[in-house]
């Protein structure tokens, strides 16, 4: 997949990271009487190198100063010597590949070039000036609670801002299971107890070799962080249609709150922390350090590939003729379980896969026949081809998908092909937490209970466009997807910065209990800002969530 995610580093106080760039709001925020709300550097009240040294002696020596992984391109960064010929190629190659930036273990880096201010890029002219942009100033590169404590309690202390440091959280790796919950709550069911640190990757492949073999719902990218901003943001994956949002699993976290305390959130205790924790918003209330899920039994899937592209059609309109008839089945598609993943450009539909949990090619096959008739009926041709395996691995409003799936597709092409921009692209994933939870009260945005796509806008800018980008996006693109489905809503962890009325897009009626939460002292002291927590290359700058047809409740 073209996406690169998951730093698994706690966002202490690093949501500058989710700044555009040249955004000096929050550098340049005032109280109203005048004075600055934070301390930066270079003014009296910053960390002296003392007390930067005692941090690091009170987290054992694992606090560094960040230095941009593209620094080995460079002469040097602030004064060091730092270039590396050999790595800056190593670098240059692999910059946008998923594994990279984690093999290099790259405590901050954000992932999006962009959205750090193009934070010292790989280049071929190591004079110029490696920047750090929004990366952090320094991480704690924490291994146990404590770490993470001490460094809540110095930023507290210090009144440091957003950006200047971070708590890496990937040596959190612990992965427990056990047949029987016996925590709070109902659920007495299997379940699995895992660290922050852990990856979507390494939590299915501990699934898998359980005795009997169990799944998660979990994110179909493997580098996801799947106990912190994913499931803070409601998370969404292959299971979804079939047991809903991986925040609708959660039975209870560990957490690290803004005054450095170590607490639990369940049903039981801090209820209203664990409310808000299960889709009220990454890097918010706590950082957690552990999180406990339902599993589900490992079952048999069927899955088909299917493509459309200029091997097919050359004919523009007929190509999209298909895309419409593809999208108008998005109910149809959740209602039998499944969960579609494609990915639209110019001229080309890629489908890969459709998913049928719990089935077989020929009950796929039966659930994917209006397409296959449909796209026969318009004279399209495609190449689809089936798989079984033993194991499984902007949402737009049901309603607004039987009623104005056309506005929908409207919608997609301007995004396909922005004037100003030239060509963009719609990461797309068809799924119906709904079909499965029709109702359920956590912080996830009830509009997620009655849609059925899920679709992102893609663009991808030089540095020099980057102003446009923002504009084309926010007040053009997403204003078109917002208008096609006025039912839907905006997903937190994969969304435009700039998202208008984003109180309501992203948390719906939930907003205000999430505010209120947020204002009475147990949560972190962050603003609702919309952050990015699953990190993919390319301004990704917008997502829509739509559905097709009522459900009672």
């Amino acid at each position: 997949m073209a996406y690169l995610s998951a730093l698994l580093f706690a966002l202490l106080i690093a949501e500058v990271n989710s700044l555009p760039p040249q955004d000096q709001s929050l550098q340049n925020r005032q109280t109203t009487s005048g004075s600055k709300c934070k301390c930066y550097e270079g003014e009296s009240c910053w960390p002296s190198a003392t007390a930067w040294s005692t941090l690091n002696a009170t987290v054992d020596g694992y606090l560094q100063k960040v230095v941009p992984a593209g620094a080995v391109c460079y002469n040097t960064f602030e004064g060091k010597n730092t270039y590396n010929s050999s790595a800056c190629s190593i670098a240059t190659a692999n910059w946008n590949q998923q594994s990279f930036h984690p093999k290099q273990e790259d405590p901050v880096y954000a992932m999006n070039p962009l959205y750090t201010n193009g934070a010292c890029l790989p280049t071929t002219n190591k004079a110029a000036t490696c920047s750090p942009g929004f990366l952090a100033d320094y991480v704690i590169m924490a291994k146990t609670k404590q770490h993470i404590a001490a460094g809540v309690k110095f930023a507290r202390e210090y009144n440091l801002p957003y950006g200047a440091l971070a708590i890496n959280t990937h040596s959190f790796q612990d992965i427990k299971f056990t047949k029987q919950y016996a925590g709070p709550g109902a659920y007495t069911g299997s379940a699995v107890t895992v660290g922050a640190g852990i990856q979507s990757r390494e939590m299915y492949t501990a699934a898998f070799n359980q005795n009997p073999k169990v799944n998660i719902v979990g994110g179909e990218c493997a580098t996801v962080g799947f106990a912190g901003g994913y499931i803070q943001g409601g998370g969404h994956g292959p299971l979804t249609s079939l047991y809903g949002m991986a925040a609708d699993q959660a039975l209870e976290f560990e957490v690290v709150t803004a005054k450095g305390e170590f607490v639990t959130a369940n049903a039981d205790i801090n209820p209203d922390l664990f409310w808000a924790l299960r889709g009220g918003g990454p890097a918010t209330f706590a950082i957690v350090t552990s999180l406990t899920v339902k599993t589900f039994p490992e079952v048999p899937s069927a899955m088909v590939i299917l493509n459309i592209n200029s091997t097919h059609t050359t004919n523009t309109a007929l190509w999209w003729q298909a895309v419409t008839l593809f999208h108008s089945l998005s109910n149809h598609y959740v209602d039998n379980d499944l969960f579609v993943y494609y990915e639209l450009t110019p001229g080309t539909l890629h489908i890969q896969p459709f998913v049928g949990p719990n089935m077989n090619s020929a009950k796929l096959a039966q659930i994917l026949k209006p397409l296959y008739d449909g796209l026969t009926k318009l004279g399209i041709r495609y190449t689809a081809v089936a798989k079984e395996y033993p194991t499984s691995r902007s949402f737009f409003n049901k309603d607004d998908i039987a009623t104005n799936n056309a506005a929908i597709i409207d919608s997609y092409k301007q995004i396909l092909s922005p004037p100003e921009l030239g060509f963009g692209v719609i990461i797309g994933h068809i799924v119906g937490p709904g079909n499965a939870l029709p109702v359920f009260d956590n912080a996830v945005h009830s509009g997620w209970r009655n849609a059925s796509s899920f679709s992102i806008a893609s663009l991808f800018p030089t540095q020099q466009q980057w102003a446009t980008a923002k504009k084309v996006m926010t007040e053009k693109l997403t204003p078109a997807m917002t208008k096609a489905s006025p039912r839907g809503g905006a997903y937190v962890n994969e969304c435009d910065l700039g998202q208008p009325d984003w109180q309501n897009q992203f948390w719906g009626t939930n907003y205000p209990k999430l505010l209120e939460i947020r204002k009475n002292g147990m949560v972190m002291g962050f603003s609702m800002l919309k952050l990015q927590s699953e990190r993919k290359t390319g301004p990704r700058l917008a997502i829509r969530l739509s559905s097709a047809k009522s459900r009672e409740n």
